[in-house]
C-alpha cells in the first residue's frame, strides 16, 4: 500500500489573489496539510483565494469537507473563493453533489484570476 502524497503550494498570483496550488492526493490522510494551508492564508473584505486543483489526482470527502469549511471562512471574511482545475471526475462529484452550485469553478487557475477582475 502507497502512502499518500499531498503539496500545497502559496504564491500571490500577479494580479493580486491568493494561489494554493494543490498537487497529489487529498483523502483523509492528507486533508490537515490542506486545511493547515488554507488556514495561514489571511482572508480580509476584497481578498481572493484561488485553489488550483489541475495537479490533484483524486479528492474523497474529506477534501470535499476541507473546502466547503475554507469556502465560509472566505465567505464570513468578504473574501473571494474560486476552485480551479478540477479534474473531470471530481467536477462531476461537485455537480452530483450540488457544489457547482456553492463554488465558483473554473478550468484553470488564470481564468478563475480573469473572472476574480471582473
Amino acid at each position: 500500500m502507497t502512502e499518500s502524497t499531498l503539496t500545497v503550494d502559496q504564491q500571490i498570483h500577479e494580479a493580486g489573489p491568493i494561489l494554493l496550488k494543490v498537487t497529489g492526493e487529498l483523502d483523509h490522510h492528507t486533508a490537515p496539510w490542506l486545511t493547515e494551508a488554507l488556514d495561514d492564508v489571511p482572508l480580509a473584505p476584497g481578498a481572493a483565494l484561488v485553489v488550483d486543483f489541475s495537479d490533484l489526482t483524486y479528492c474523497d470527502s474529506t477534501g470535499i469537507t476541507v473546502l466547503v469549511t475554507a469556502y465560509h471562512r472566505a465567505e464570513a471574511a468578504g473574501s473571494a473563493f474560486s476552485l480551479a482545475g478540477l479534474g473531470r471526475d471530481l467536477t462531476r462529484m461537485f455537480q452530483t453533489v450540488g457544489l457547482d452550485q456553492v463554488f465558483a469553478l473554473h478550468p484553470t487557475a488564470d481564468a478563475a484570476v480573469a473572472a476574480l477582475r471582473h
